[in-house]
């Protein structure tokens, strides 16, 4: 039976584990070939062995030129690029803003913000080259609603809903479709980079009463990869236990 990605080829950063890492695999399970973008070079090349990734790229994305290289290393061995999902991000520390170091806004800010935005304009040339493209990028309801002791992310998130809005309106003439989706709270290993009061918060604020599946996610996601997510562009798809309130 074909896959829903049969000879398209996807790039997914933070692919070496997490949601990003069930994307590739997802990609790959249905037909796709897929590189992966991280920074941990041992846990990438374990990823890429545990789903069978096509190409690999240990980075920073907080460096344009590595972002740039990235996407010119991905075509060259994969002969195209097809689809982006931007998964990689972090956290920050959770600190009330007036006492919120410097240096960690500007190091959040510079990944998820600024990396994503290297990430998005270095694959747009080859998608527009193949005259087509999905791009997903990751926000978070944080994004939407900010979580106390979380300026950071909350304003980097939000931004990135900004920046897709944009993107695909830009976008919107072509076969390029851009748009973000704003989980709530997935247990990850992102988790580990915060504090349990923190956790306990998220958590309080969800409906259903329970942190999200990866899974369920990866299958919101992986729609907006693919051909099917044709009339959406710019558009923000909430994956939140029914805390998203617009």
């Amino acid at each position: 039976m074909p896959g829903r990605f049969d000879d398209q080829v996807g790039v997914v950063t933070g692919g070496a584990a997490g949601i990003g890492l069930a994307i590739a695999a997802r990609i790959k399970r249905e037909g796709g070939r897929v590189s992966l973008w991280d920074r941990d070079a041992a846990r990438l090349e374990a990823a890429a062995a545990e789903i069978g990734a096509d190409h690999v790229v240990a980075l920073d994305i907080a460096n344009p030129e590595a972002v740039a290289q990235a996407a010119q290393s991905t075509a060259a061995a994969l002969g195209r690029i097809d689809m982006l999902v931007c998964s990689a991000g972090i956290t920050g520390p959770n600190t009330p803003l007036a006492d919120y170091p410097v240096d960690e806004w500007k190091r959040v800010i510079d990944v998820n913000l600024n990396g994503l935005f290297y990430c998005n304009k270095a694959v747009i040339p080859f998608m527009q080259a193949g005259g087509y493209g999905r791009i997903v990028n990751i926000a978070s309801i944080a994004g939407k609603e900010g979580n106390p002791n979380a300026s950071a992310y909350s304003a980097s998130k939000a931004a990135v809903i900004g920046l897709t809005k944009s993107l695909g309106k830009e976008l919107a003439k072509t076969e390029i479709r851009v748009n973000c989706v704003t989980p709530a709270a997935i247990r990850t290993a992102i988790f580990d980079q915060m504090l349990q009061t923190h956790i306990d918060f998220m958590l309080s604020k969800i409906p259903l009463g329970r942190f999200g599946e990866i899974e369920e996610a990866v299958s919101l996601i992986c729609w907006l990869a693919s051909r099917e997510a044709s009339f959406s562009t710019g558009a923000v798809f909430d994956v939140s236990g029914g805390r998203a309130t617009y």
